[in-house]
């Protein structure tokens, strides 16, 4: 896996390394090598510098570019210099490499690079309007635009900015920060990549992984010959109703469970909806539940038969929202034993229960809100999540881990917080997985999540890292699926259908 530094961890790495011993000089020449080698240059190059030390990259570079060959220019926004910048720009004077403020030059035409050395991953708040006028240049110009560890105008943590830098290739310096992926990040970021330049984590605070594919294959187990359906799990989708019938979509859920590695699914679901579903799975068991009029009435000894042998349950999905409903979900977390998976409806139900209920159950739990939901159970707006999405996630699901030490078998809470880049927490460890497309925003796509999570979360025994498996086999199924058949006309079971690619 790859690590992900705060910003405020990397600052603290930052130092302690030069404190360890290297100059920060010679990390300052490393970070410019790796930009140097991460892009493919191509002449007049303009180097649009700052004032800290992500102007002093910007120097070094220079240097490497005027020994290969390749005309480059610094175009200065600030005469102010870090001790570590100035060093590197008194060379570049010495080289004789062109250097202009940009009061004398406020235009980028004819250079076919551009370099973004403006801000480093320190800014916080909105940039300033003459800055801000600089980056309308540079996404403005028809340039191959190069950004120095991260875009400037974005917020390092987050992946915010009201205005920054559009780049073809952002080259992260020492470690990637959370704002390389979470906010805005695919939309300003055409690739990344990160340059390590000997800088290790000063604290395993703000540590957090990024989990990538081959990450996924360690954590499937090998199948063995001496196996049944039973070894991999039976897991039951409780969802559906009238209103929200959604028969494709529940179809879709279960079929996606199955090509997750589920070795049983049942879906359990309103009567009136059973001859719906039925022409849509094969595979699946149907489990038809009391309803009226297509919404489901409260059973005990329904759930009680549904629940007795699975050791996953996804519950909420399309369920809506009545007395009966919160009443299923009550009598789970106080009475069933395995892994509840709680999405959509069921969420929204959630919010409205007794806090106590989740520290007191037995059951693990997973939670999987998008924003909007998030902010229901937290209670925080929208933008304070924005503002810092992966501490809000750990601090919500850290009080519910912390509130339940002590109680029989430890249950586990784990949040799966969805966005561009989905944060998985369980309160100690933090995992961000960076697949997914704009193709997956449509309706069914919830769903799909559900139903893979209550496959790998049957058969993957470290909970969190089950949880953060399904996150990437579904996003990087939606790329695929994106791939096929574009964004526009995507829909959920698109990403289904390549679920078994993924794996």
């Amino acid at each position: 896996m790859i690590e992900i530094l705060s910003v405020e961890n990397m600052r603290d790495s930052d130092a302690a390394t030069i404190e360890s011993g290297t100059p920060g000089i010679e990390l300052m020449m490393r970070a410019a090598k790796g930009i140097f080698d991460a892009a493919e240059w191509k002449a007049p190059v303009a180097i649009v510098c700052g004032s800290g030390n992500n102007a002093g990259d910007g120097y070094a570079l220079a240097l490497l570019l005027k020994d290969a060959g390749i005309d480059a220019s610094l175009i200065l926004l600030s005469e102010k210099f870090s001790s570590d910048g100035r060093y590197y720009y008194d060379k570049c004077m010495e080289a004789g490499i062109p250097s202009v403020s940009w009061n004398e030059a406020p235009n980028l035409d004819g250079y076919a690079t551009i370099v973004d050395c403006i801000l480093g991953t320190g800014l916080k708040g909105n940039v300033r309007a003459d800055i801000a006028s600089v980056i309308d240049k540079i996404n403005e110009s028809a340039a191959f635009v190069v950004s120095a560890d991260i875009n400037s105008g974005l917020n390092g943590n987050t992946g915010m900015a009201e205005k920054c830098v559009i780049s073809d290739i952002t080259v992260s310096i020492g470690s990637f920060k959370p704002g390389h992926f979470l906010g805005m990040a695919k939309d300003v970021m055409k690739s990344k990549v990160n340059v390590d330049i000997g800088i290790k984590p000063a604290s395993d605070c703000g540590l957090f992984h990024l989990f990538e594919g081959e990450d996924l294959s360690e954590v499937i187990p090998k199948r063995d010959n001496l196996s049944n359906k039973g070894t991999y799990g039976y897991t039951a989708l409780i969802g559906g109703s009238m209103r929200y019938s959604g028969a494709i979509r529940l179809a879709s859920m279960a079929n996606a469970a199955m090509r997750s590695g589920a070795g049983v699914v049942k879906i359990g679901l309103p009567k009136s909806l059973a001859k719906e579903v039925l022409p849509h799975i094969l595979e699946s068991t149907i489990f038809p539940m009391s309803d009226k009029d297509g919404e489901f009435i409260y059973n005990e000894e329904e759930l009680k038969e549904l629940t007795g042998n699975v050791k996953t349950v996804a519950f909420g999905m399309g369920i809506g929202v009545s007395e009966d409903t919160s009443r299923m979900l009550e009598w789970l977390l106080k009475n069933y034993s395995g892994r509840l998976i709680i999405d959509a409806d069921g969420l929204t139900m959630l919010s409205k229960l007794d806090k106590s209920l989740i520290v007191g159950a037995g059951c693990d739990i997973v939670l999987t809100p998008h924003i909007k939901e998030f902010s229901r159970l937290t209670g925080l707006s929208i933008d304070e999540i924005y503002a810092n999405p992966v501490d809000a996630a750990h601090d919500y699901i850290a009080t519910f881990v912390e509130a339940g030490r002590g109680l029989t078998n430890s249950p586990k809470r784990v949040l799966l917080l969805k966005g561009p880049t989905t944060i998985v927490c369980d309160g100690a460890r933090t995992y961000l997985t960076d697949a997914g497309c704009p193709g997956m925003a449509t309706a069914g796509s919830g769903d799909v999540l559900s139903g893979i999570l209550s496959a790998t979360c049957a058969y993957i025994p470290d909970l969190t890292l089950a949880v953060t498996a399904g996150a990437y086999i579904n996003g990087r199924a939606g790329e695929l699926a994106q791939a096929e058949v574009g964004a526009v006309s995507m829909i959920a079971r698109d990403t289904v259908a390549h679920i078994s690619e993924v794996i």
